[in-house]
């Protein structure tokens, strides 16, 4: 994974490129007052074909507003974020629609995101009817296909949504996200809805799909168990920033960011030598209304110094990751 690439355009093998990406917003603070919070503050990564970035991070950290950028239903306040070498930002609203296609995104709750009163093949023939060419039984053949592709019964397509248990209905909105073979799945948090029994199959379903159309997925999720058994990257954030950014492996082997340790020593585990020694970390995330000067972790990290107070530090390459932090380097060498 090129992590923060200088240009986008030099490396065929990147579908998805963020450069400084950022989503403000204005919101009232008083009967006077206006405020601006910062959803998104400079978000660059890259995202390789076939491949799976996963982002993680608690509540507000702005996961679910990149997910909005990334598939076009908010425009971005500024930087650039570039699908297949083509920069959204300028372009037009048939580019937009054209773009739209390769970006398809599952949502965490299947049952909110299909529609009730359509059938199963109402939902899936409709990206068709409208993007594509195909005849009615062309139509109607693909979705078969596709049916039977995420594990579910072709002849069930007349039913509706409230027909389906909930693992059943994921697989439906699956189904329709892959129903046009987009390049880029966006899934926001597509298993915490359901039992546990039902979520390793689910990400069972996301791997071999991958395998078969080659698609690149970007998976947000607060479970880092979850993302450990199918992400390649990881980008932690950290109140509309990157924390740290690099391989999975590299990452869940020896974080060097304060937050990503905090997180990783919180993930459960079941056998006594992969356990850690759990960092509580002081007090909540900052008030976006008000963020704290210097780096947006001070005020919560262990290792936080005065430089750390006054400021603000630059995504940098370390021990073969990106991470913001002007400690990293020692960050968990007493633990190593």
């Amino acid at each position: 994974m090129n992590a923060v690439p200088q240009d986008f355009t030099q490396n065929k093998d990147i579908v998805l490129a963020a450069d400084k990406l950022a989503k403000h917003y204005s919101v009232k603070r008083s009967m006077f007052t206006q405020g601006t919070v910062k959803a998104l503050n400079g978000v660059s990564f890259a995202l390789e074909r076939g491949k799976t970035l996963a982002v993680v991070g608690e509540s507000g950290c702005g996961k679910s507003t990149l997910a909005r950028q990334l598939t076009m239903i908010e425009p971005p306040t500024s930087g650039r974020l570039l699908i297949d070498g083509e920069d959204v930002a300028g372009a037009d609203a048939a580019k937009i629609a054209a773009l739209r296609q390769r970006v398809q995104m599952v949502f965490q709750n299947p049952f909110a995101s299909l529609n009730p009163r359509k059938t199963v093949a109402q939902t899936l023939g409709e990206p068709l009817a409208i993007n594509t060419k195909l005849t009615a039984a062309e139509r109607a053949e693909r979705i078969a296909h596709m049916m039977r592709t995420v594990g579910l019964r072709p002849e069930h397509v007349s039913r509706y949504p409230h027909m389906f248990s909930g693992g059943q209905r994921q697989r439906v909105a699956i189904a329709r996200a892959m129903i046009l073979e987009p390049q880029i799945v966006v899934a926001d948090e597509p298993v915490s809805a359901l039992d546990v029994s039902i979520q390793a199959q689910i990400l069972n379903l996301f791997m071999d799909l991958q395998a078969q159309f080659g698609t690149s997925y970007v998976f947000i999720s607060h479970n880092l168990s979850v993302v450990e058994h199918i992400a390649d990257d990881v980008m932690v954030m950290y109140f509309g920033g990157v924390a740290e950014l690099g391989d999975k492996n590299t990452i869940y082997a020896h974080p060097r960011h304060p937050y990503t340790r905090a997180l990783m020593s919180a993930t459960p585990a079941i056998f006594e030598e992969d356990r850690t020694i759990k960092i509580k970390l002081q007090g909540e995330m900052p008030s976006p209304l008000n963020p704290p000067s210097g780096c947006t972790f001070h005020q919560r990290c262990p290792y936080a110094i005065e430089r750390c107070r006054t400021e603000e530090p630059a995504l940098r390459y370390v021990d073969g990751r990106h991470v913001s932090c002007h400690r990293a380097e020692e960050v968990g060498e007493a633990d190593a």
